[in-house]
Parts: structure tokens; sequence; C-alpha cells
């Protein structure tokens, strides 16, 4: 009982959420689009002529956003690069490369150096959120492994100068992420934006510069 009730709740919270029905009106497939809008209208991330990496893309409203903002290349393309890496499938970006594989395998490393072309990242997304099993250490885990996925991948393919944003909880082993970032990035900051949900504990991790980037 005390389940369907909660699903209620969350259904009716979903419909009248003003991001949702915004996310419906602008095009976006997700309200999320707009936690990283306003972090980008706020730190001046995402520029054209950039080489963008968005880890776990699907379903694409961060890499939307992002087409929007690379736009106005030749004949209705962008300027720079945009590249979405996820395990599971997604619709088709304009614009976009899109590999589906884990990015822990050869085989897509290879695919996107391919795209890379020998260049590195300006900017490196990550959206990533474990599957939840309700046990809160071995979620904290899930979510710090999480976490290190996207600051090796930086390590490896962002450039010196180049910023990584990623989510996390502040439930799930955050004080370890956040010392983590300050331990691998020269500047770190914590950004809550409104569009996250006030009851969420989520918060974005931005870091920029690295301190140990590959040689």
């Amino acid at each position: 009982m005390a389940k369907n009730k909660f699903n209620k709740n969350w259904v009716h919270d979903h419909i009248n959420d003003p991001y949702v029905k915004l996310a419906q009106k602008e095009g976006y497939r997700a309200r999320a689009a707009y936690k990283l809008k306003e972090i980008d209208e706020a730190e001046k991330l995402i520029k054209p002529g950039q080489v963008i990496v968005d880890l776990g893309c699907t379903p694409g409203s961060w890499g939307q956003y992002t087409r929007r903002k690379l736009a106005g290349g030749d004949e209705g393309g962008i300027k720079g690069t945009m590249i979405g890496l996820d395990i599971l499938p997604m619709e088709p970006i304009a614009d976009m490369h899109y590999i589906q594989g884990d990015f822990r395998e050869q085989e897509v490393l290879d695919r996107l150096a391919a795209v890379l072309e020998g260049r590195m990242a300006d900017l490196v997304l990550s959206d990533m959120a474990p599957n939840l099993s309700g046990i809160s250490h071995a979620d904290a885990a899930r979510m710090e492994d999480l976490i290190d996925l996207a600051i090796e991948f930086s390590q490896m393919h962002l450039k010196p100068g180049g910023a990584l944003l990623v989510k996390c909880f502040k439930d799930m082993g955050f004080t370890q992420i956040l010392e983590k970032f300050r331990t691998e990035f020269k500047t770190v900051k914590q950004i809550k934006p409104k569009a996250s949900r006030d009851k969420s504990s989520e918060i974005f991790l931005l870091g920029r510069g690295l301190k140990h980037p590959a040689a």
C-alpha cells in the first residue's frame, strides 16, 4: 500500500513538475537538460569548436542541449565534435557520434579513438548513476566506482586544462568522492542546480585542470 502511495505521489509530482513541462515544450528527452543548461550558463562550459564527450549519455537530453550550444556550423551542422557513450541504446541525435558499449572495453575505446583522431576532449560530462539496491554502503560503493571511471577516462582523454562534470549524491560516499576530485583537479566546485529536485541529495561536481594528466 505504501509503495502504491509513493508511486502515485511520484507520478503527481512528475506530471506537475515545471521542468518536465518545459522539456516537453522545448523538445528535450528529459528534464535533466535544464540541470546542464543552468550549470553551463553559470560556468561557461560549452563553447563552439570544442570536443565534448558525454558518458552515460542515454536518453540524450544532455546531448540535445550540447548540440544546440554547438549549432551554427556549415549546412546546419555543429561547430565542434560531440561523442556519446553508453551501454544502453539511444535514439540518434543529429551530429553526435554515438558509441554503444562499455568504455572500459578495448573495442569501444578503439571506436572512440577513431572519432577523436588524436584529439583530446575539452569537456567530459557524466550524468551516470548506479542502479540502486537500497543498501546504503553498496550504493555508495557503486557511485564511487562510476566516479572513478569518469576520472580515469578524463585522465586518458581530457586536455590538461579541460573540465569534468559529474553527478553524484550527498548520501552516497560523497566525502570520499569530493576528496578524489580535489586530489585530481586543480579547482573543484560543488553545484546544486535549481532543476535538481529539492528532495534529492543530487549534487554535481565540476573539476577543472587535471593535476595528473596522461603522459
